[in-house]
């Protein structure tokens, strides 16, 4: 089976924390925090597929890439995921993340879109994130925590 091809988005406000949603659709006793993600559809590239998901994730566009992700990122879903969320199509995620400032207010998320992913948020300090999601994701959170540890750990500039 195939990786689907898709992008990550690590939301950083200008305090340095990250932007968390709760998931309304996720198997039983799997956590369901996480950070912004999704497909690439046919002919989007990698970073206007990172913008239009954070629009419909997220309900905004107040953000700016602050870097792209040097590789690509692979993750194995479980079998109730890889054959339920995602048609049995494929095996797990190939993903191009982005570190992006938020430059927007609180007011300025939306979760109720027009098919919403999220029935909560918060901003949290990044560091939590791998305790926050599905065990499967932790492997994945910890690179992408690796990769843009200049935009949030108090060594690069807002």
């Amino acid at each position: 089976m195939r990786y689907r091809p898709g992008v990550g988005i690590m939301l950083l406000n200008r305090d340095g924390l990250a932007f968390v949603g709760h998931r309304i659709r996720m198997p039983a006793g799997l956590s369901k925090w996480q950070m912004p993600q999704g497909g690439i559809d046919i002919g989007e590239t990698p970073p206007q597929a990172a913008l239009r998901e954070l629009r419909e994730e997220v309900g905004t566009d107040q953000a700016g890439i602050l870097a792209e992700s040097r590789g690509w990122f692979y993750d194995d879903v479980p079998d109730e995921i890889g054959q339920g969320m995602m048609g049995g199509r494929y095996r797990g995620n190939r993903q191009k993340w982005f570190a992006m400032r938020f430059n927007g207010s609180d007011a300025d998320i939306n979760l109720v879109t027009k098919q919403p992913e999220f029935d909560g948020w918060k901003w949290v300090k990044p560091e939590r994130l791998p305790e926050l999601v599905a065990p499967f994701m932790r492997g994945l959170y910890l690179d992408v925590l690796a990769e843009f540890a200049p935009f949030w750990s108090g060594h690069a500039a807002s």
